[in-house]
């Protein structure tokens, strides 16, 4: 059980801080996609894929005062941010994982907004069809997003080069 929080532990020490619970729900699918072992469930959701598990992973961490997490007032909605805490370094080095080289990986999902992220979550959702069929579907079950031919695209070669790096 506590693999998995360590595994978490691990990514937010690689991250060094997340804004925003959709981005790290992105990020850590996303991850997962590109054969990350994170072992956290997801299903469809309103802004794609997301886990409770997660939710519920993250939400320990912070309890346990492993993770920090701050809300800031974005005058209609709350946005949160995640730190890794002292405690939770220390609790990390506890933990021998193996775990592939994935700071890369890290990187690029943290430049990315979370509307893009969104994006490239819902493509690796349904990545067992065809290319046109994954557009048809996202342009299905996200025609709010409005995502442009040109973010598709952008989405599609980032998928591409995040499977390899």
């Amino acid at each position: 059980m506590l693999d998995n929080h360590a595994k978490l532990m691990q990514f937010f020490s690689i991250a060094k801080d997340v804004t925003g619970r959709k981005k790290l729900q992105k990020m850590i699918y996303i991850l997962q996609k590109c054969n990350v072992p994170f072992e956290e469930k997801y299903n469809f959701h309103f802004y794609g894929p997301y886990s409770e598990e997660l939710t519920l992973r993250v939400e320990e961490l912070c309890n346990l005062g492993f993770l920090n997490e701050v809300r800031e007032d974005k005058s209609n909605y709350y946005q949160y941010n995640y730190t890794i805490t002292d405690d939770g370094k220390d609790f990390l080095q506890q933990f021998a994982m193996d775990m592939p080289e994935y700071q890369e990986k890290v990187e690029k999902l943290k430049a990315k907004s979370s509307r893009f992220l969104e994006l490239v979550a819902t493509m690796f959702y349904f990545d067992d069809l065809h290319v046109e069929e994954i557009i048809k579907k996202v342009h299905t079950v996200k025609p709010k997003q409005k995502y442009s031919d040109e973010e598709i695209k952008e989405a599609i070669q980032f998928i591409k080069d995040i499977k390899v790096v």
